[in-house]
């Protein structure tokens, strides 16, 4: 174990939490301590275009943060996300970076929303917020779906080109009904 702190999501798991601060990632090897990292003023390459009616509102936060994050964790992208973050549940063995990158341009796109709806001030990995719990209650239904389509023999395509992210239903918003009514 190397890195702990900043959970998952469960992106909605760690970015855009809507302050200046980066969630605090401490090394168990030395020094155990470490103190929150202001995130960098600088400009970064950005992100992804989102995909049409997926705008976050939150992105340019989101994406100073994720940077922050990244370079806390600099020489860790790589490692299992559960021996740099504490508390990961549902992401188990995806690396670090790919974690990070999955909150940043996956989770919080797909419900428009920041860190703060998810997780709680600078303790990610805590799960006293309840849409932290639900979004690991969805990752869960989410992986039970694909693994239903990929058995579905009357759909057109490969099997391993059926799936359903967060963003099939949610498309940018916290409640999959917006819009609908």
């Amino acid at each position: 174990m190397t890195l702990k702190s900043a959970s998952l999501l469960t992106l909605a798991v760690m970015l855009g939490c809507g302050t200046s601060t980066a969630p605090t990632v401490t090394r168990s090897a030395p020094p155990a301590s470490a103190q929150p990292v202001a995130a960098p003023a600088a400009a970064a390459p950005p992100s992804a275009p989102a995909p049409p009616g997926l705008q976050n509102p939150n992105q340019e936060n989101n994406d100073q943060i994720a940077r922050a994050v990244l370079e806390k964790i600099a020489g860790h992208e790589n490692e299992p996300a559960e021996q740099v973050f504490k508390n990961i549940q549902s992401l188990k063995g995806m690396p670090a970076g790919r974690l990070v990158r999955v909150m940043n341009m996956g989770y919080s796109r797909a419900l428009g929303v920041g860190c703060l709806h998810c997780h709680f001030g600078q303790d990610y990995s805590s799960d006293e917020q309840r849409p932290k719990r639900a979004a690991r209650e969805m990752m869960a239904m989410n992986k039970l779906i694909n693994e239903q389509l990929r058995t579905l023999q009357n759909l057109e395509g490969k099997p391993e080109d059926k799936f359903v992210s967060c963003a099939t239903c949610h498309r940018g918003h916290v409640d999959p009904n917006a819009g609908l009514h």
